[in-house]
């Protein structure tokens, strides 16, 4: 019905749902770099360098998105 408040709310809920994601995964990181580590130091430290910066690529990608297809 109202287009307005949709916009609005669709942001919000989308970085909602990426934060609870992230949260999730830094929530057991530990656990699988430590599991990840009695394989591989290096598969570990790559496990965890890949999911901080998916952290911040997720958000910027939404960012290059919307500028794009939002104007």
């Amino acid at each position: 019905m109202s287009t307005p408040q949709k916009k609005e709310r669709s942001p919000a809920f989308a970085a909602a749902i990426i934060l609870l994601g992230a949260g999730l995964l830094f929530f057991a990181m530990p656990k699988i770099m430590l599991w990840l580590g009695d394989f591989s130091p290096w598969l570990a430290a790559i496990f965890g360098t890949a999911a901080v910066l998916a952290f911040f690529l997720i958000f910027w990608l939404r960012a290059r998105y919307q500028r794009r297809h939002l104007r």
